[in-house]
């Protein structure tokens, strides 16, 4: 049974109430379900002034806009306890939604308010920074893709003036790094070389990766 009126408790301060909306179940023993109703009716005041009493207390704990917090409190004290004590009688439990005072609910409102925005706000910065990223990823598979096929570096000359260029940049700035690197490798293979280590495996593996990376950039092995 619904309680028809609030039950009013002060908050932290004392200027402001919480609302206490008690839901009452009542059972009894070989009682019709209208007798049990008439008498629970009977019974509301008795019933909302126990919960007023057990709730005054623990509201005055709780600031004015922690209602939720009061809920939790409150239900968890008033688990499993009935009234009147004594099962062999009809008796009652009770669960309670608690709300804050009205006055407080105003002010509550513009924060909210900006926090959804601000939330809002986050959530399409992370879609827009995972798009940013996705479509970064395939860029560089395209671009990667035309630089090792040269059908397709010769085909994006089609795409458009400005595709062009900057894939002409990019594969450009990229070959800028090969010589150092084939510098690296022919020091790798001749430094071993000078050693006396003479054809180990490693120094094979370092001169084959220095002929295919020459043959993959059409550089001519003749230059070593």
């Amino acid at each position: 049974m619904d309680a028809p009126e609030p039950i009013l408790v002060p908050a932290r301060g004392d200027a402001f109430d919480f609302r206490l909306f008690a839901v009452y179940h009542w059972r009894a023993h070989h009682m019709s379900a209208g007798a049990l109703r008439q008498r629970a009716e009977s019974y509301l005041a008795w019933a909302a002034g126990i919960v007023r009493e057990r709730a005054t207390d623990l509201a005055r704990e709780h600031e004015p806009h922690r209602s939720h917090e009061l809920e939790r409190a409150l239900n968890n004290l008033l688990v499993g306890q009935h009234w009147p004590r004594d099962e062999s009688r009809p008796h009652f439990t009770v669960q309670v939604r608690v709300s804050p005072d009205e006055r407080v609910r105003e002010r509550l409102r513009p924060y909210w308010e900006e926090r959804i925005r601000l939330e809002c706000n986050h959530e399409l910065e992370q879609i827009r920074a995972r798009q940013t990223d996705e479509l970064t990823r395939r860029w560089c598979a395209v671009l990667q893709a035309l630089e090792d096929d040269p059908v397709t570096a010769h085909a994006a000359r089609l795409t458009g003036e400005q595709f062009a260029e900057v894939f002409r940049r990019y594969v450009a700035e990229r070959r800028e790094a090969v010589p150092e690197l084939l510098t690296l490798l022919r020091e790798a293979v001749r430094g071993h070389n000078d050693l006396g280590l003479g054809p180990s495996e490693y120094t094979e593996a370092w001169d084959a990766a220095l002929r295919t990376y020459q043959r993959q950039h059409g550089i001519d092995q003749r230059a070593n």
